[in-house]
């Protein structure tokens, strides 16, 4: 069945979430494809790659537009928090389903799930998010400190003499590579992994950039929010329409990439 074949959908994100994962996609993409060939210059493969961006010294360009962009969307989502915080008053963002701070739940559903993979038990009951998606989350803010923070000293190495010393650039540049590589390797395997070529999603996951999902698929993999949803008397007002085939195809379009 086709994404926009289903007549009953769910609306899980809105557009702010399209729109940021979308920019936090690309430019995380643009990094990765700029940054690996200054890693590692002196691979010939690096100056090949380098060269589709026309050379190493633009290559590094776009790998700091890249970076701002990134920033930027970081930015953007922290005000966002504040002010779920602070004006709306919305206390649900730090604890209960809807969170993505971790809580002892997600640990029990984990061990739950590993025992689902050997076949000993039952698959958990997810709510609206699971611990791997937490877990995702919050690599991302480890690295807007650890990668972002040691590539701005990379960038104003003037202005950070300043304050720091020496030794500590040749330390951002081991982190910075080190961190960045690690980033990669976990995007273009585990998460790969959960949002493509999973058996249930292959060949990938269209919510993310429809920002509606499938009553069925909601049935069968997010029983604990369905059952939420259906005693809160909730449920009736996240339906929604199925998304047009011009955004399911941009979508395809976009997670091809």
């Amino acid at each position: 069945m086709s994404p926009h074949e289903d007549a009953r959908y769910v609306q899980r994100f809105d557009r702010y979430h399209r729109i940021t994962h979308g920019l936090l996609m690309l430019s995380f993409l643009g990094l990765a494809a700029t940054g690996l060939p200054l890693r590692f210059s002196g691979a010939p493969w690096a100056y090949y790659l380098s060269r589709v961006f026309g050379g190493f010294e633009t290559a590094g360009t776009v790998h700091r537009a890249c970076a701002v962009v990134l920033i930027i969307v970081f930015i953007a989502h922290i005000g966002r928090l504040v002010r779920r915080a602070v004006v709306e008053k919305d206390y649900s963002m730090f604890w209960g389903p809807a969170s993505m701070v971790p809580q002892p739940g997600d640990l029990r559903e984990m061990a739950q799930h590993f025992r689902y993979f050997v076949g000993r038990g039952p698959r958990p009951k997810f709510d609206h998010f699971t611990y791997w998606e937490k877990f995702d989350y919050w690599a991302v803010f480890w690295g807007m400190f650890v990668i972002g923070g040691s590539g701005l000293m990379l960038w104003f190495p003037g202005f950070f003499a300043h304050v720091v010393p020496g030794w500590a650039f040749n330390v951002a540049m081991l982190v910075h590579g080190e961190e960045a590589l690690l980033a990669v390797g976990f995007i273009f395997t585990v998460h790969f992994f959960n949002g493509h070529i999973r058996p249930e999603k292959f060949p990938m996951d269209l919510v993310i950039f429809t920002g509606r999902m499938p009553r069925h698929e909601l049935e069968k993999e997010r029983q604990g929010e369905l059952a939420r949803l259906t005693a809160e008397g909730r449920l009736g007002a996240l339906e929604a329409s199925p998304p047009k085939p011009f955004v399911v195809t941009v979508g395809r379009r976009i997670g091809t990439l």
